[in-house]
């Protein structure tokens, strides 16, 4: 008999038929909201006219019919009328900061959602589900741990099981549309690539596989009982990888951690492993449940291993924030750890702590959970937006000379920051630095970010060889500008430099700069900003030669000729040739 029917609810086969009913009409309003969403995107109507009121409903109808489906029949209506709208206010306004903070050019067809809000709060509305629904069944705001065990992992059992039937669902679609397409009838295809059916069938299946695997309580609960078995077991492997790693960093010392780039992703996934397959273990901390003697030991020894896991997390961040500042992934990262510092702390008392087998375990993970919940309601908000606080970090190192003006990452202002950056970009482009208001204002007028970082541009830059012809010298300002050129960081290299010519091309009374590569011949102009751009490129056509005769031919051989084909003028537009070259046969040998 269903939980639901403890509630108040209907009891029998009318309950059940109503519960159906609910939970696949709630898949169908979800399917048809997304639908209209869809369809709004694909014409220009609204809300894609307003894409933060795009991104709040794309938000609240991806995720919140999920509450109802998991609570229907297991609160009264009020209670569950209530959360589910709290759910949906919370998604919603989560979904319209992270796109209110963006700048979104016009006509932009891209996801209006990026993936951090995605993921975390879909997390944290998991989280905060199972956190509320036992404490509004109880009438407490702490329920027994029972009771979240229970409802938590029952749930993450049927989540699984229901991704994996309606993505079944969908390979058998497939397979029947194929079926039916080698003899002919592209009818099913048709169909299934319709958007109009695809979106509402994928929520129809999916409430249908909550409904039918709540349905059999029992045989979920035997399912989850064997996944934790099997899961628990798997906690004296991780514990002793863990344990040899850390006890192998004296000798091998951190450098090499740090130098993976990675370090603190990987020790923070390392943490939720182990906190993951500890409470496999543990399961709901009762008598009757307690593991096997030797599952209690690696249980214990896997506690203490959360704490220099984390520590390690926080070291290398703190390495990183020292060096190059604050940046969105390190601030997430952060909270992560800051989590991840309270199942440390947790843990490792539970771990020695005399008593009750791990007792402590069960308030420190409620206590963790509410402060995941509410990091990602501060992350994903105005309170502690990360480009925000990313922002201002980098431009004060940059104001206080901790990073020099042509090292400062200007892409990140102009397209990972959002608002906030173009803000901050704004105000440097009125510095008192003139060389940092120079790059502010390039960095604003660029529609696309450069191929490499500051650092790496700079580096690059330091490596470029060009040797001037005789009689000829490299202006100053073109040799200081050589960071800005990205095709001359691999073309002229120690091995192959490019041979550099000075000569007015165009009459204007101002010199060009040639620059002959191994396969080709630059132009570069100054334009009225005393900037350096590229103008042309010759290439050698028929007979390419070796690079050491184009360079010898550039240096000695050296001359002008007009041009082959003049240019055309068509309605006020100039049109310029570009010839066809035809190369003779070669020779036979």
């Amino acid at each position: 008999m269903n939980e639901w029917m403890h509630d108040g609810g209907r009891q029998g086969l009318d309950g059940e038929r109503r519960l159906f009913a609910a939970r696949l009409a709630t898949g169908l309003i979800q399917g048809g909201a997304l639908y209209l969403l869809y369809r709004a995107a694909e014409v220009g109507m609204w809300p894609d006219t307003r894409p933060e009121v795009f991104g709040g409903l794309a938000l609240a109808f991806g995720y919140a019919p999920a509450v109802l489906l998991a609570a229907v029949g297991r609160l009264k209506p009020l209670p569950l009328a209530l959360w589910t709208a709290a759910a949906a206010a919370a998604l919603f306004l989560m979904g319209w900061h992270d796109v209110a903070r963006r700048v979104i050019p016009q006509n932009d067809q891209a996801p209006y959602l990026e993936f951090p809000v995605l993921a975390f709060s879909a997390a944290a509305l998991f989280v905060a589900h199972h956190l509320i629904l036992p404490a509004i069944r109880e009438r407490r705001w702490r329920a027994d741990y029972h009771a979240y065990f229970d409802v938590a992992w029952k749930a993450g059992v049927q989540l699984a099981l229901s991704l994996g039937f309606t993505l079944a669902f969908w390979l058998l679609l497939q397979l029947g549309a194929a079926l039916f397409h080698v003899i002919g009838v592209k009818a099913l295809s048709s169909l299934i690539g319709e958007a109009w059916f695809a979106i509402p069938v994928t929520c129809l299946a999916f409430a249908l596989a909550v409904q039918l695997t709540d349905v059999r309580d029992g045989l979920i609960r035997g399912v989850r009982t064997v996944a934790l078995m099997l899961l628990s077991w798997l906690l004296p492997v991780i514990a002793l990888l863990t344990a040899g790693f850390l006890a192998a960093l004296p000798f091998t010392g951190l450098e090499r951690l740090w130098d993976t780039g990675s370090a603190t992703a990987l020790v923070l996934a390392a943490a939720a492993a182990l906190i993951v397959l500890i409470n496999t273990a543990y399961q709901d901390g009762r008598p009757d449940n307690l593991p096997p003697a030797a599952l209690r030991i690696a249980t214990r020894i896997a506690g203490a291993l959360v704490a220099p896991l984390v520590g390690l997390a926080f070291w290398g961040l703190a390495l990183r924030i020292g060096q190059h500042g604050l940046t969105p992934d390190r601030i997430i990262a952060l909270a992560c750890a800051v989590v991840g510092a309270v199942y440390a702390v947790g843990y490792l008392i539970a771990a020695v702590r005399p008593g009750r087998w791990m007792r402590p375990l069960e308030t420190t993970n409620i206590a963790a959970g509410v402060l995941a919940v509410a990091a990602v309601l501060a992350l994903f908000s105005p309170l502690l937006t990360p480009a925000r606080l990313s922002v201002a970090d980098q431009v004060a190192r940059l104001e206080r000379g901790a990073v020099r003006p042509e090292a400062f990452d200007y892409d990140f202002l102009r397209f990972d920051s959002g608002k906030a950056g173009l803000a901050a970009l704004d105000r440097l482009a009125r510095s008192s630095d003139a060389r940092t208001a120079e790059l502010a204002r390039q960095a604003k007028a660029r529609d696309a970010r450069q191929s490499l970082t500051a650092p790496e541009r700079q580096a690059r830059a330091a490596g470029i060889q060009i040797q001037p012809v005789p009689g000829q010298t490299t202006p100053p300002s073109f040799a200081a500008q050589l960071f800005r050129q990205d095709n001359l960081m691999y073309a002229c290299a120690a091995d192959t430099p490019c041979r550099l010519r000075n000569l007015d091309l165009d009459g204007d009374g101002r010199p060009e700069v040639l620059l002959a590569t191994s396969s080709a011949v630059l132009t570069f102009s100054q334009n009225t900003d005393g900037q350096w751009v590229q103008t042309a490129t010759y290439v050698v056509a028929c007979a390419p030669g070796t690079p050491e005769k184009l360079a010898k031919g550039f240096a000695e051989r050296f001359a002008v000729a007009p041009a082959g084909l003049p240019d055309l003028i068509v309605g006020g537009r100039r049109l310029q040739a570009q010839p066809e070259i035809r190369c003779p046969p070669s020779a036979p040998r």
